[in-house]
């Protein structure tokens, strides 16, 4: 089972608001509630965001859905055909906010699903970080200041290029489960994948949105979400995806650089992280020489990475003594370690070591999620780094931030407490791939399912977004999963790579914030299968 460090901390109107009112000088947003949906506890509210110098109203809808586990039959609940034993009782409420922009027709308009990861995470992270209407200002690569903090207007917001649904897992937000066995029902890697599938086909019905150009966008642990999701969306519900956008990918647990030791022989998880050890050494001015081109720098420790490393590596005990010295030099050259420090090592630094290695000297560890930020060193002479200093830099500014912007512009959540993240300690990590075939434990891998609906859906496009100062899920683990998904080769065609100069949460630097927007709306614009006579203004 992967290691609890790799955990991230990720509307129904009534029957009068069926439609928006019309926007002046434009055709309200075709908003349509299924009634077969009743309304429950839905809010409703309105705002304006500019993005690129346009003036953008939108619709804002926070409220839940309630989703139920596999095998639960709503006919044969009410007829009474079925035993509960075999009806599962478990339901899932989920949380979520829609912004739906105003004056564009829905039927055309493209919506995306957005959720962070964990596994337990909401998705406040992509909500108040990347692409909501609203943004809270966080310190880069440094410690925000404690309350008041600042939320200002989100010029980077996608609402200029689709309807957006940030959804929390359930557990999280303002969801909660409930009934008879309902962790084992909803938390799992197929648990909930059948849960998301589930809220967007319901939210489709709820709102009309069939017709939409559809997309997903997951972070972190919502990258393999989105793998899972995307293809039971199109074998089971018959529902093809127009693209997946990723962010900080991670699809094959076996080769991510969380704890590598306890899966000795595998070696890939220190030679994929190779790159990021080298941009974080060039951005903490570490490496000999101090290189000023970044690029230069990932492109060498790429080529080391993917050659020599790997051969030396791959002989384990076998490498002679000269070759290890060799080997360690030039890991000195690309990564700025001691070279006594990287043989005592055995060449294998996993990303705790490094983190409270790199800066150990001036009593400082780097960050996790991103390498960027720097606290002191908790315990000086442990091995590795005992907590993450750009999650404790910036959580508590999301944290506060939504909850002040849910209640009092959202309107909802008055006395109900909202969960950024919920600690999973029994999350089951078996997984039954498209074959039929299923994993177990910690190597879960859903590398085939990404693979099987681009193959189902050879139409299917994908982005994978990543930063370059990311140990949680290393950008070249990410590309390395591209180049190897089980699949024709011809398809490769149907994928895009950009890397950015931040972590994890690309999106906690500015700069990167607008690229990631501009990047992600130009895929939405250019994969969308909309009539050529409609327009994006």
């Amino acid at each position: 089972m992967p290691s609890p460090r790799l955990l991230l901390p990720l509307l129904l109107m009534s029957t009068a608001l069926a439609t928006v009112l019309p926007a002046p000088a434009a055709r309200a947003a075709d908003v349509v509630v299924n009634p077969a949906h009743p309304p429950s506890d839905e809010k409703t509210s309105s705002g304006t965001v500019t993005i690129g110098g346009h003036p953008i109203d939108y619709m804002a809808i926070a409220g839940t859905l309630t989703v139920h586990p596999k095998g639960w039959d709503d006919a044969a609940k009410a007829s009474g055909d079925k035993d509960e034993e075999d009806n599962p009782t478990a339901q899932a409420s989920m949380f979520y906010v829609a912004y739906f922009r105003k004056g564009a027709p829905s039927d055309t308009r493209p919506i995306t699903f957005v959720f962070n990861g964990g596994p337990g995470s909401a998705s406040v992270w992509l909500h108040m970080g990347a692409f909501g209407p609203r943004r809270v200002v966080t310190s880069d690569a440094s410690h925000t200041p404690a309350a008041p903090y600042r939320l200002v207007d989100n010029g980077q917001s996608l609402l200029d290029a689709t309807d957006l649904v940030f959804i929390d897992a359930p557990g999280t937000g303002f969801g909660r489960i409930s009934g008879k066995d309902k962790e084992k029902q909803f938390w799992g890697v197929d648990q909930d994948g059948r849960a998301f599938t589930r809220f967007i086909t319901q939210f489709l019905s709820k709102f009309d949105r069939w017709n939409s150009p559809k997309y997903l966008f997951g972070e972190s642990y919502g990258t393999p979400r989105s793998a899972v999701v995307a293809n039971v969306l199109a074998q089971d519900e018959e529902i093809d995806l127009n693209g997946v956008i990723l962010l900080s990918q991670i699809l094959s647990f076996d080769i991510n650089d969380d704890d590598p030791h306890e899966n000795p022989g595998v070696d890939l998880p220190y030679i994929l992280s190779l790159p990021t050890y080298a941009a974080t050494a060039w951005y903490h001015h570490k490496l000999p020489g101090n290189p000023r081109d970044l690029q230069t720098v990932i492109h060498d420790a790429e080529i080391f990475a993917d050659t020599d490393y790997t051969l030396a590596l791959a002989q384990g005990a076998a490498l002679p003594p000269d070759a290890v010295e060799r080997v360690a030099e030039r890991l000195h050259e690309l990564t700025g370690l001691p070279v006594d420090y990287l043989k005592k090592a055995n060449l294998r630094v996993d990303d705790g070591m490094f983190e409270k290695e790199l800066l150990g000297g001036e009593g400082s560890t780097t960050g996790r999620f991103d390498t960027r930020f720097q606290g002191p060193s908790y315990d000086p002479l442990a091995k590795e780094a005992r907590y993450d200093p750009q999650s404790a830099a910036i959580s508590s500014a999301y944290v506060s931030a939504f909850n002040h912007y849910v209640r009092h512009d959202l309107g909802y959540g008055a006395g109900l407490t909202y969960r950024p993240d919920i600690t999973i300690d029994n999350w089951d990590w078996k997984h039954h791939q498209p074959t039929g075939d299923a994993d177990e434990g910690y190597g879960v891998n859903v590398m085939p399912d990404l693979a099987f609906a681009m193959t189902y859906n050879p139409g299917l496009k994908v982005m994978l977004n990543a930063g370059y100062f990311d140990l949680a899920t290393p950008f070249y683990e990410g590309i390395y999963e591209m180049r190897h998904l089980p699949m024709a080769r011809s398809l490769q065609a149907n994928i895009e790579l950009k890397q950015y100069e931040s972590g994890h949460m690309v999106y906690a630097h500015l700069p990167a914030l607008q690229q990631l927007h501009d990047n992600v709306a130009d895929f939405i614009r250019r994969t969308e299968t909309a009539p050529a006579e409609k327009s994006h203004g």
